[in-house]
Order: C-alpha cells, then sequence, then structure tokens
C-alpha cells in the first residue's frame, strides 16, 4: 500500500490538514493510500489539530481525526513519500533524514504551482481556507504523481 506523511512544524494546523484533505480524496476515490502527518518539532505531541483547522474541514465535509506527533527517523523508510509544507519544513527533514532513507521527499506545492503553504496559525481563518484550498489542488497534483487517476491503478 502507498504511504504519505504530510510535515509541517508543530503538526497542529497545516500537515493535519492536508492529511484529512489528502485522505479523504483518496478515500472518495476507492484508493487505499496509508496516510499520515506529523511535525519537525515536539511542541505539541499528543494533542488534537487546532480547532481552526478542525472547523475548516468540518466546513468542507472532510473528517479530521488525527493526533500531533514528531517526525521520527523510522518515518523516512516506513513512508513513500515526505511532503513539507514550506522551506523551513524542508530544511528541519533533510537535516532529520537518515542515510537509509527510501522515502521521496518533497515540498507539497511541487505538485502544484510551487507555493509554500504558509502558516496560518497567527492569522485569522481566511488562511486556514487557503491552506485547505492548496492542499485539495496540492493533493490532486500528488495523486496524479503517484500514478493514481480515477479509474486507474497507482505505480506504487
Amino acid at each position: 500500500m502507498p504511504s504519505v506523511l504530510f510535515v509541517c512544524l508543530g503538526n497542529i494546523c497545516r500537515s493535519p490538514l492536508a492529511e484529512a484533505v489528502f485522505a479523504d480524496m483518496a478515500k472518495k476515490r476507492g484508493l487505499d493510500i496509508q496516510v499520515d502527518s506529523a511535525g519537525t518539532a515536539g511542541y505539541h505531541v499528543g494533542e488534537e489539530p487546532d480547532e481552526r483547522s478542525v472547523e475548516t474541514c468540518r466546513k468542507h465535509g472532510v473528517p479530521i481525526n488525527s493526533l500531533c506527533r514528531q517526525l521520527e527517523k523510522s518515518d523516512f523508510t516506513s513512508f513513500d513519500y515526505i511532503v513539507g509544507m514550506d522551506t523551513m519544513n524542508m530544511c528541519n527533514i533533510d537535516k532529520a533524514k537518515p542515510k537509509n532513507s527510501t522515502a521521496k521527499i518533497a515540498l507539497f506545492g511541487d505538485f502544484g504551482d510551487g507555493k509554500v503553504i504558509e502558516d496560518p496559525y497567527y492569522g485569522g481563518p481566511g488562511g486556514f481556507e487557503k491552506t485547505y484550498q492548496q492542499c485539495v489542488r496540492y493533493s490532486e497534483g500528488l495523486l496524479r504523481d503517484m500514478g493514481f487517476e480515477e479509474g486507474k491503478e497507482g505505480k506504487l
């Protein structure tokens, strides 16, 4: 089964939202893909996602039910894709990457318009809606990269 890990700084805003959007999209297409999220820092381990991420997902009918965790060395061999939200996340992922990593590591925006997903934590609800919309677009691109198009099997 193919697998994707979404990564941001604290794992309370962007990466759990990306996990929820991608998992929902895959499920609706009948795809069996393991999806999880993590943070490069351990600030919020064991906590639920930010209530604004939860509310944004609810507004769009997307289930979100993850608990925050930190990126682990084993993730680099357990997941096929490790996807970062911004350039600082990518730097932190690269620093944590062990030599035996087998994961494809990419910026989420590279599956779309190449833009980073900015942290909406200090902004208003509009930032979470923008994050949601980016996650929808980039998830489509990631599914294509994985070889999944509606009605087709993936390449993994």
